[in-house]
């Protein structure tokens, strides 16, 4: 069950996919179709923290700007996320106050084409040094729709964008940055 304690603090529960994207013209055509909800491009730097569980990180966009820790499995299909968010000010130092703190691990760069289909999250992501994605993220808010029901959603928008099982991804963008990043240092140092 999802709790909203504060009315700037939303827990909801994701279901949620990503995959690496092919085409992202016929993704776009296909959510267009389906009369998607176009939020914006946004340009986001996703500072990821260390943590004793889940990750933390702090967004920095034009459109979104949280501060989120989650807790998800890495598996290819779909899986549960829990998430804690919290809104914060674009020019805020909490960068700096948590780098100071905890330290942070990693940081992702990114272009994402946001769009919205009732309460179906997509996703269609540029990022820096490791190509195009597609995230599928069917979202409950306030818990009144179930897992069950979520799991239907994201398995429909599978089919419907055409998302082959192939493509999916298990990680997270910073855990595919730090292992590349892990992996050029190993072969530097040979």
């Amino acid at each position: 069950m999802s709790l909203n304690l504060h009315s700037n603090i939303a827990m909801p529960i994701n279901i949620e996919i990503k995959a690496l994207c092919r085409d992202l013209d016929k993704v776009r055509k296909i959510l267009k179709d389906h009369q998607a909800d176009f939020k914006g491009i946004d340009h986001q730097i996703d500072t990821y923290f260390n943590s004793k569980n889940g990750r933390l990180k702090l967004r920095e966009g034009n459109i979104e700007n949280n501060l989120i820790h989650y807790e998800r499995e890495n598996t290819k299909n779909s899986k549960e996320s829990k998430v804690i968010l919290q809104k914060t000010a674009p020019d805020s130092n909490l960068k700096s106050i948590l780098e100071k703190a905890i330290g942070s691990k990693c940081v992702v760069d990114k272009h994402r084409e946001i769009y919205f289909i009732e309460n179906v999250k997509f996703h269609l992501d540029k990022v820096k040094s490791l190509g195009e994605f597609v995230e599928i993220e069917a979202i409950d808010t306030d818990g009144s729709i179930s897992k069950d029901k979520l799991q239907e959603q994201c398995n429909y928008y599978i089919k419907l964008l055409q998302i082959n099982a192939k493509d999916l991804i298990s990680d997270s963008y910073s855990d595919i940055i730090q292992q590349t990043n892990l992996f050029s240092q190993i072969f530097i140092e040979e």
